[in-house]
């Protein structure tokens, strides 16, 4: 398995920054391959040895999904786990769930580790977390702390400063959009008659003050304004949608439904089966609409949701970039045949984009990553060192000043420049017909094709003597990204070959024997240009079948 050239930079910077200072925290949103990544920093930092090391998890489910990418990524480590149902330290990497390994009699058998790294470390200021980590250190004073969390600052102010005293890196979610890892969102600033009201509102330890805001916004004419706004915009959506309280939902899910949308709720405090059951109503297209209280900002994802909207303010920024990120998944379309999503709208009826800066700003769509050490600064407020880049420190919550949008500013259009994958793909991609509408890239052991047919991209993954799958349908780059992604996963660096030097070779007599008679008298052909006409004529059927099948799949899609 390789890792896409932004991964392979976040590791780099991880693992310089552990030995410079002995922990460090890493910030990868969802689409960054976040799992991927903390397991090759973990084979970078104890393979080769006789370190020992442990990866946190919170949920079982968890442990299971890093156990399997960490054996991907680094095959030749020996892995064990320490949960309800196994006690194992055997492994030179063990997966452990926190709630099994902080009791008193499992920390008691904690072996010395070299290194401990930290899934979902936003959770690492918990008792339970600083119970294990003081126990590592207590082992050995030198053991090395690395967390990644994709949302590290919390509500309840409970900083990660007392863990780490540094951020090594943050992917920022405008790289992922600009990679075709994750989809624009489109932000809508609509006052529906709230905004002064709700700018004061005040905040409290954790938020806002969300009964003032319930107060505020929890009102038959601001509803029926939203749901008409909703209906413009993005009435044909699946959508998330955000309140401030329990009673605010109720009111929002019951007026959904009087107008003519199904919609369904999720709280907190709902007995598990009703939660379970009103997601799956959701999931399975029967419900458009799911409206939530503080339940859906993290832990849950259905991709075909393209529409989020926000019925109360964040005082953290963090707050609202979870919210946001429900939208912005791409969508796989084995998973979600038909479903077509190019972006996500996002509605906000607070103020929370007027507070914290559009998120297309604030991820700077336009720039771009540099190669080698990420230029830092310290935060004035704990002294950490973190990247230059941030407007909000991961580790305690400091905000930097920036200056308000204009009056006005037009938050919803924005310029996106797309990161050229072509050039940065570990792979050599080839215009097939010099039309820019078929490209193949080939790997020994996997082969990834975009194909362009009547205004949309096609993704196709395939290996030798297996059917070709689809990988995505919608933006060029998106479709790009999942055939890239394709290649990653069934290939390794060895194998990738873009700069071999045959590539350049002519054609072998075996080629162009099976070559249609045009191209054995293209001269300037390559060996590699061959292999992948190769590769499609070879599968031109079945990927014929899957774009014409896949469109046929969305235009019942849109009729419906």
């Amino acid at each position: 398995m390789m890792l896409r050239p932004r991964q392979k930079q976040f590791v780099e910077r991880s693992v310089r920054a552990l030995g410079e200072h002995g922990n460090s925290l890493g910030v990868a949103p969802t689409g960054s391959g976040k799992t991927v990544m903390l397991s090759a920093v973990a084979g970078q930092m104890v393979g080769g040895s006789e370190a020992k090391a442990c990866v946190l998890a919170h949920r079982d489910e968890l442990t299971t999904q890093n156990r399997d990418k960490f054996g991907r990524v680094n095959p030749d480590l020996s892995t064990s786990v320490v949960d309800a149902r196994a006690k194992s330290w055997d492994g030179q990497v063990t997966f452990a769930m926190v709630p099994t390994l902080a009791r008193p009699a499992n920390l008691d058998q904690l072996p010395g580790l070299d290194l401990l790294v930290i899934d979902e470390a936003h959770h690492a200021a918990a008792d339970s977390y600083r119970r294990i980590i003081d126990r590592a250190l207590q082992r050995n004073p030198s053991c090395r702390i690395f967390g990644v969390t994709a949302t590290p600052n919390r509500g309840d102010k409970r900083g990660l400063r007392p863990v780490f005293s540094n951020v090594a890196d943050q992917i920022r979610i405008g790289e992922l959009v600009r990679s075709g890892h994750l989809v624009p969102p489109r932000t809508f600033v609509i006052d529906v008659g709230v905004q002064e009201a709700l700018g004061k509102v005040r905040r409290t330890v954790d938020d806002f003050d969300m009964t003032a805001v319930d107060a505020i916004m929890n009102r038959a004419p601001v509803t029926e304004a939203v749901i008409k706004h909703w209906r413009e915009k993005a009435g044909q959506r699946q959508t998330v949608v955000f309140c401030s309280t329990v009673a605010h939902a109720q009111a929002v899910t019951a007026a959904f439904n009087a107008d003519g949308v199904d919609a369904v709720l999720v709280t907190g405090d709902m007995p598990e089966t009703e939660r379970k059951a009103a997601l799956a109503a959701y999931a399975a297209g029967e419900a458009r609409v799911v409206v939530n209280v503080a339940v859906m900002t993290e832990g849950w994802d259905h991709p075909p949701t393209s529409c989020v909207v926000l019925l109360r303010p964040s005082s953290y920024k963090s707050t609202m970039i979870q919210m946001v990120g429900r939208g912005l998944s791409t969508v796989d379309p084995a998973e979600f045949p038909g479903v077509v999503k190019t972006d996500c709208v996002v509605l906000d009826f607070g103020t929370s984009t007027l507070l914290h800066g559009s998120l297309e700003q604030d991820v700077d769509l336009d720039g771009h990553e540099g190669d080698g050490e990420a230029p830092t600064k310290d935060c004035s407020e704990c002294g950490a060192k973190v990247p230059l880049a941030v407007n909000e420190c991961p580790l305690c919550g400091y905000v930097w000043e920036r200056e308000s949008p204009e009056e006005g500013a037009p938050l919803h259009s924005f310029i996106m420049s797309e990161v050229d994958l072509l050039q940065r793909s570990s792979f050599r991609w080839c215009d097939l017909f010099g039309d820019d509408a078929a490209l193949v890239a080939n790997g020994f052991n996997a082969w990834g094709g975009v194909f362009f047919l009547k205004g949309r991209w096609y993704g196709v993954g395939g290996q030798p003597k297996q059917t070709p799958r689809l990988l995505a349908l919608g933006e060029r780059t998106v479709c790009l990204a999942a055939a890239d992604d394709w290649l990653n996963t069934h290939e390794t660096d060895e194998s990738a070959h873009k700069t071999r030097s045959w590539l350049n070779q002519p054609p072998t007599d075996r080629q162009l024997a099976y070559l249609p008679p045009a191209f054995r008298q293209d001269f300037g052909l390559t060996r590699y240009q061959a292999s992948a006409l190769l590769t499609f004529q070879f599968n031109k059927r079945a990927i014929r079948s899957l774009v014409f099948g896949a469109d046929a799949d969305a235009e019942t899609g849109r009729a419906a």
